[in-house]
């Protein structure tokens, strides 16, 4: 019988050919790629100011990962798939990862510890000390030293959008939204959502374009609208102390049609879009656009489409009266299909058909944004027991979207790949297997001969190199 040890692994032959594996071809990772999010970061400056965000109680002498490494291993570690706290037990030992955060022991042969030897990066157990560290406890608990400060954060995710931009822009649409965050266990917050069917959370998120500029954790037994009032706040001052002559404009589904929200945007001289749920009242407002949709559609048998546009008052929920439009729609099938909108946009400036069509409707591609950051960076990742643990979780996947972006805007524009998605980018370009070659002066990494996307790689390199180097001073 064939003698086998547990190192080699067999597989079924090929031909009169045995084919036959082991775990040791030295130094290689499976995120070559990676580099260029290091080259993305060094034209955006995000992980030393994400860093910039945090209060270190530690001692001095006694630490081995800074802050700023820290925070660079979590959020590269998700732009390049790995969502769990438990994949840095090995992750630790990868010396590309360690070169993105920015180690100078590649292999990890300083460290302090005999048993850490070998391991350039922190393990699970230090980087989950950023997630259970608060203000109060910090500067006496022995191992929860590290604390986040919020707004910062916050404020952070904004001047990236601003500093995005070469000049500001006429106008900017800001998309708000809610979502759904399952959750599996008993954290903090958790709260049984009857829309969603599920226990869950229900963070809110307002983009700008494929821009992130806050995603809110929020528990699910509040109403979809619940802080925009002050997240918009907040967000439309620093855009107006950087660009006082941009249009701001918010859009958002019927789940932010409030009072509230509408009275702040007139006060704040900000136009607001925002779907508005149908009622009998509103049907017979446009009752006779709806008659020439049907007759359009028994003539054409297809889709047919008019619209109303007309003043309406709540009778209790509204202040005032606003401009509602109506769609009226008849499908191909001969089901009517209204849906209505209101806003304070003027009329000289957007007809009712223009408005629904174009200014509203794009409003779908913020959805596909959110889909983005929760499947393919692992937004929905909150499994700790508190809601701020999981609130900086959702931080680390905001920013790690934002790199991505940054890939995107920087690297990948005038590719066929300029509007691809974070997990086509992280297989396509990021997840590529190299042989590593540590000197003294050299970090020397072996592609594949056989990889498909070389002239992209190349090209996106050469992108990314030709925008100027990020620098604290601005």
């Amino acid at each position: 019988m064939t003698e086998c040890t547990a190192e080699q692994l067999e597989f079924h032959h090929l031909g009169r050919r045995s084919i036959v594996g082991k775990f040791d071809g030295g130094t290689i990772s499976s995120d070559g790629g990676g580099l260029l999010l290091r080259e993305v970061d060094m034209r955006i400056g995000m992980m030393q100011r994400v860093a910039e965000c945090f209060t270190d109680w530690r001692r001095a002498e006694l630490i081995e990962h800074p802050v700023q490494n820290l925070v660079a291993q979590r959020i590269y570690a998700l732009a390049l798939g790995y969502e769990d706290l438990n994949d840095h037990e090995y992750l630790r030992r990868d010396s590309v990862l360690a070169a993105l955060v920015g180690s100078s022991d590649l292999k990890g042969e300083r460290r302090e510890r005999e048993q850490d030897r070998g391991c350039p990066l922190a393990g699970p157990n230090t980087l989950n000390r950023l997630e259970l560290s608060t203000a109060a406890e910090a500067p006496f608990n022995r191992y929860k030293k590290i604390v986040a400060d919020m707004d910062m954060l916050d404020r952070l995710l904004v001047d990236l959008f601003l500093e995005s931009y070469d000049e500001a822009p006429e106008e900017i649409w800001l998309d708000l939204d809610a979502t759904d965050d399952p959750l599996h266990g008993e954290q903090e917050g958790r709260f049984f959502n009857g829309y969603y069917d599920c226990y869950c959370y229900l963070p809110l998120y307002i983009f700008c374009g494929e821009h992130l500029l806050c995603a809110r954790l929020r528990s699910a037994d509040k109403d979809a609208s619940d802080g925009s009032e002050q997240e918009l706040t907040r967000i439309v001052a620093q855009i107006r102390t950087r660009w006082p002559d941009t249009r701001i404009c918010i859009r958002g589904d019927s789940g932010f049609c409030r009072n509230g929200i509408m009275s702040w945007c007139e006060a704040n001289k900000v136009k607001y879009l925002l779907g508005f749920l149908k009622n009998d009242r509103l049907l017979e407002a446009i009752r006779e656009e709806l008659f020439e949709a049907k007759l359009e559609q028994w003539v054409t048998e297809e889709a047919a489409r008019c619209f109303g546009d007309f003043r309406y008052q709540t009778r209790k929920s509204w202040d005032r009266e606003r401009r509602v439009v109506g769609k009226a729609e008849v499908l191909a099938d001969g089901k009517a299909n209204p849906r209505f909108v209101v806003t304070n946009i003027a009329k000289r400036r957007a007809g009712a058909r223009k408005l629904y069509e174009e200014l509203y409707c794009i409003r779908g591609d913020m959805e596909n944004r959110i889909k983005e950051q929760q499947l393919g960076l692992f937004a929905d990742r909150t499994s700790c027991e508190t809601m701020k643990a999981n609130q900086l979780r959702l931080y680390f996947s905001s920013f790690a979207y934002t790199l991505m972006q940054g890939l995107r805007r920087l690297g990948l524009s005038g590719t066929s790949m300029e509007r691809a998605q974070c997990t086509r980018i992280r297989e396509s370009l990021l997840k590529l297997g190299a042989r590593i070659t540590i000197s003294v002066r050299r970090l020397c990494l072996s592609f594949t001969e056989s990889y498909p996307y070389q002239g992209m790689f190349h090209q996106v390199l050469t992108n990314l190199r030709a925008h100027p180097m990020w620098h604290p001073s601005g």
